[in-house]
């Protein structure tokens, strides 16, 4: 029935449109060890937890991967790539089970109803996916996927990190997944251009690094994309803040204070971005601006921007700060820019100051002070000759408003501090904290424990919220009102 697919019938394959030799190279000339998969119908095993496995475990593991290593290698030589590209999931499934049974046969191999659901599994992955790490991309458990060379993947599951199960054969397999990754977006990796940023066809954010760079191995790092937009009343629910700052937050946005959101990497910050976004009004015209687009945004009007490296030949790219530019001809409402690390910070205070109140960014920073020191280097960095006082005197009148993020030990992540920036006493920006998390220890399961306060500060922008429609109540503001 699935002849078709098979390269016996070279007619398909003469008429199926060519496709990039990188995306339909088989992954790895011979397969690595198994991984615990998710495969159907057998229920899903754990890839994620890394467990000490006896002797008769690791001499069948070893076994299977013999068998693996046979069964992909007839796979390669039976199926025709090319015309599989037209082929349905269920057939390519069902050729897979097919031509594994007929291999399995002939070795006298017998198999457990779960091993060959795997290995079905796992050999589906490595021809049509990304191999190994197909079941930690299926995990919706998994943040984020770190890994360490061949023999070495992290995940980070609520905040803390695991080490898994989870190996590529060698250095070779792994550099063909990361080969496919980037041909698939028109980028390349090699030693003369070793590092490399990508998007992965569900959203998730790529980052490689390999030789020589990276000495042992191939470092890649996947933040996977989350498909739940979550807004503020579904962080406050996580017990990332209160319903105090999240009245504080809504005047804000609504008030068209211009917002930065710091913190650490992993802290939350384009999470609380998002969450900030989701508040703003529907008749508004929003224009985002990204490295690699992951903002969910879910008003009507929203015009989406994502800058591009140069080519091969060094030509062609498009930088933030370009896209940052052109979006001030594009008659916005709000600018958000996904992350200010460079020297679009210039055109993005600009803006701020020349009309387009109530944009957002988030920077790296571990507290709103340090947050006016980055914006200040970032300034520096960009070759601005400004001096100092006028460097601050723009921050000032740009920046309204510092929300900071953080991840803390245990892996949760809090809303740590709202900081309002109210002006300059000399050369000075001056600013009042009117949130914090006050921490008070640990417990026995080592969970911080704490609790949200307000520092009993009236807003400075009280007035402006106010005029906007947004009268606090004065109560919200006493320091047990956050508790």
């Amino acid at each position: 029935m699935f002849s078709r697919y098979k390269k016996a019938v070279p007619k398909l394959a003469e008429e199926a449109p060519q496709r990039p030799t990188a995306q339909i190279k088989p992954l790895i000339e011979q397969d690595p060890p198994p991984v615990k998969a998710a495969p159907k119908p057998a229920a899903k095993p754990s890839a994620t937890a890394y467990q000490t496995m006896s002797q008769k475990d690791i001499k069948r593991r070893e076994k299977l991967a013999e068998i693996r290593i046979q069964l992909h290698k007839r796979l390669l030589e039976t199926l025709n790539l090319a015309a599989l590209e037209h082929a349905s999931e269920v057939d390519l499934r069902t050729e897979i089970v097919s031509i594994c049974a007929d291999g399995l046969a002939d070795m006298g191999a017998i198999l457990t109803k779960d091993e060959r659901a795997n290995l079905h599994q796992e050999l589906y992955d490595e021809v049509t996916g990304l191999g190994p790490l197909e079941p930690l991309l299926r995990d919706e458990g998994v943040n984020d996927i770190l890994v360490n060379g061949p023999h070495q993947v992290f995940i980070e599951r609520n905040g803390k990190l695991e080490l898994t199960n989870v190996e590529f054969k060698d250095e070779k397999h792994l550099m063909r997944v990361i080969d496919k990754i980037v041909s698939a977006v028109g980028r390349r990796v090699d030693e003369s251009n070793p590092y490399v940023d990508a998007r992965l066809a569900d959203g998730s954010r790529f980052n490689a690094m390999v030789s020589p760079i990276a000495v042992d191995g191939a470092l890649v790092s996947i933040r996977k994309f989350t498909k739940d937009k979550l807004g503020i009343d579904d962080l406050m629910k996580f017990g990332a803040f209160t319903q105090e700052m999240a009245l504080y937050l809504r005047a804000a946005v609504g008030a068209h204070l211009n917002i930065i959101v710091s913190g650490g990497t992993g802290s939350g910050k384009t999470t609380t971005l998002n969450a900030l976004s989701s508040m703003i009004a529907d008749n508004e015209r929003i224009l985002t601006i990204e490295d690699t687009a992951e903002l969910q945004l879910q008003q009507v009007h929203v015009g989406r921007m994502e800058s591009r490296p140069a080519n091969v030949e060094g030509k062609g790219a498009v930088t933030q700060r370009d896209c940052l530019r052109n979006a001030l001809r594009m008659r916005p409402d709000r600018i958000i820019v996904g992350e200010t690390r460079g020297e679009e910070v210039i055109d993005m205070l600009q803006a701020m100051n020349t009309g387009h109140d109530g944009s957002m960014t988030t920077i790296h920073a571990n507290s709103a002070r340090d947050g006016v020191s980055r914006l200040e280097n970032m300034v520096a960095m960009a070759g601005i000759d400004m001096p100092l006082k006028a460097v601050r005197a723009q921050i000032a009148s740009a920046v309204h408003l510092f929300v900071q993020v953080s991840r803390l030990m245990d892996g949760s992540r809090r809303m740590v501090s709202i900081t309002e920036v109210t002006g300059m006493e000399g050369d000075i920006i001056t600013m009042q904290e009117i949130f914090a998390f006050k921490r008070s220890g640990l417990d026995a399961d080592g969970k911080i424990l704490g609790h949200f306060t307000a520092n009993g500060i009236r807003s400075h922008y009280s007035d402006r919220f106010k005029h906007s429609g947004f009268e606090l109540p004065v109560g919200i503001y006493t320091e047990t009102a956050a508790q």
